[in-house]
């Protein structure tokens, strides 16, 4: 995907522009998405995804895969990594037979599903309480070992909780989030006010995104977030968020902007500014 780039596809979002946060390898869904609703779309890549500084802790985890009753893995990235390492200890699905798995969302499910590996429990709430009520539902309790594969840098509300049940749980870093460059292009874009909407799918886009921008009016700039917790990080740094869907995923990101403007073509756009 290059940024910025025209869409010549006709639908609900014609002549709307849509900033992309994410890091570049995770933007294909969401910029499909957006393009095939007739956006154009506007790579500003807040965040980078790299190894962790180390492996050990993984492979170590990965080695001993037969005294854990849970693997609980929280996003797509989650997924990949980790069977990365999987892969490279010469194991595979078959190795995980003995695992119950939850996946936190439809897409963390899906990339489970590529791997071999159908989920026993995909919370309908993709957030950490979800995934811990339903745990605690499914038996996780005292003594229950928990593997979390996931990023460095994330809430811990979920491993707290579920130790508060008294799972023994060891987190374990498969990635790291680190500051993007965004794109200079797309800043003056922001900067000239062209832009209609800024979408983020995580809180680390979201701070990301405010420190690329400093000093830039985004007052005319309408703010997309994909569920509450990115929500409350933007309202934290002084964005006021004017889309969230219900459903906390790309797709219902996408359906929630359409939505959107198909309830009032007149909500501050490219459209609004030429009246």
């Amino acid at each position: 995907m290059q940024a910025p780039e025209v869409s010549r596809t006709a639908g609900p979002l014609q002549g709307r522009s849509v900033v992309i946060t994410r890091a570049i390898p995770q933007a294909g869904a969401l910029a499909s998405l957006l393009e095939e609703a007739g956006a154009e779309v506007l790579a500003f890549p807040t965040i980078e995804i790299v190894d962790p500084e180390d492996w050990a802790p993984v492979d170590e985890a990965v080695r001993h895969l037969d005294v854990y009753s849970w693997l609980v893995l929280t996003s797509r990235n989650a997924v990949e990594r980790f069977f990365v390492r999987v892969y490279a200890a010469g194991k595979d699905a078959r190795h995980l037979a003995g695992l119950r798995v939850a996946a936190v969302g439809p897409a963390t499910a899906e990339a489970c599903v590529a791997h071999g590996i159908q989920p026993d429990f995909v919370p309908e709430e993709h957030v950490a309480e979800g995934v811990v009520g339903g745990l605690r539902a499914r038996g996780v309790g005292s003594d229950t070992r928990v593997l979390v594969p996931r990023a460095l840098e994330a809430r811990e509300l979920l491993p707290e909780q579920l130790r508060d049940l008294g799972a023994i749980v060891d987190v374990v870093p498969v990635y790291r989030n680190v500051p993007g460059r965004g794109d200079p292009a797309v800043l003056e874009r922001l900067r000239a006010g062209t832009v209609d909407v800024v979408t983020f799918t995580s809180s680390s886009t979201v701070r990301n995104f405010v420190r690329l921008t400093q000093g830039v009016d985004l007052g005319r700039v309408t703010v997309a977030s994909i569920g509450p917790v990115t929500s409350k990080t933007a309202r934290e740094l002084g964005l006021e968020v004017a889309i969230e869907p219900e459903d906390y995923t790309i797709p219902g990101l996408v359906s929630a902007i359409i939505a959107y403007y198909r309830e009032d073509p007149r909500h501050a756009t490219g459209q609004a500014r030429t009246d």
